[in-house]
């Protein structure tokens, strides 16, 4: 199976690289294309994968296509690559508010298609992404797109309708979890630790909860319980969040971003 990457962003060289890296895919497999030449040389020398700057070759060579080029350019994109498309073509689309409706309707009802939603925690190995089959897409095609995005992180399979929530839940969620890393870690500043060492054991720490979570199967509530004993110091702070509007500003925080996900999508 050779895999495009039509866009060779920083997104598009996390989920390459990733492949190469588990071995799911070798690097002469891969056909990378891009406008801009130095990204296309800096994919090959890194990489030694393939690259070309016509989008229409990349259609030729590969049955799997990822479409990864900016969201205002897609239109244009996948109306220059329509005429080569054929059966053997997968087209999988991660770009952001671009939705399965809008991009079938360019490259035709029977055009197998899949849109995504992923996160930037790809380029180090722990995204999460959302994967949404289209109409005409085969079951074997889930496989396949699950393959290549689980090379880099978990997958997720749910209905597009879904897909506002989850672009502001773990597509938007990074930077509001930094966020919140950052105010615990400046809450250890001002006791005198130092900044680098402050953000180290607040991201270690978040990491941390994470991992126990995910891997255990715990739900949150009773993995505070576990942490906090009766009178201890999680029990003094945890006092001072419950007394505080934190849980509603964060649900807000969720709902803005989904709204704002909605406007774009219909944009």
């Amino acid at each position: 199976m050779t895999i495009g990457f039509l866009g060779a962003g920083k997104m598009a060289e996390a989920i390459l690289a990733a492949l190469i890296r588990s071995e799911r895919a070798a690097a002469g497999d891969i056909v990378a294309c891009d406008v801009v030449a130095e990204r296309l040389r800096v994919l090959r020398r890194r990489y030694r994968v393939s690259v070309t700057a016509s989008p229409e070759e990349l259609v030729r060579r590969c049955a799997v296509v990822v479409l990864a080029v900016k969201p205002q350019d897609l239109d244009a994109v996948l109306t220059r690559i329509t005429p080569g498309l054929g059966k053997r073509h997968l087209l999988i689309s991660i770009a952001a508010g671009r939705t399965l409706a809008g991009m079938q309707g360019i490259v035709g009802a029977g055009v197998r298609l899949i849109r995504v939603m992923p996160n930037l925690a790809l380029s180090v190995g722990a995204g999460m992404s959302a994967v949404c089959l289209g109409q005409a897409a085969r079951a074997t095609d889930g496989k396949t797109v699950r393959r290549i995005l689980g090379a880099s992180g978990r997958v997720v399979e749910l209905d597009e309708v879904f897909f506002d929530a989850v672009t502001a839940l773990s597509g938007s969620g990074p930077a509001f979890f930094a966020y919140a890393m950052q105010a615990l870690a400046d809450g250890a500043v001002a006791q005198g630790l130092p900044a680098a060492t402050a953000r180290v054991l607040a991201a270690q720490t978040m990491l941390g909860a994470a991992k126990v979570l995910l891997e255990t199967g715990q739900d949150p509530e009773t993995f505070i319980r576990a942490v906090a004993s009766p009178k201890g110091t999680t029990a003094a702070g945890l006092a001072v969040l419950e007394k505080s509007a934190l849980r509603g500003i964060l649900a807000r925080t969720v709902l803005a971003a989904a709204r704002r996900s909605a406007e774009l999508s219909r944009a």
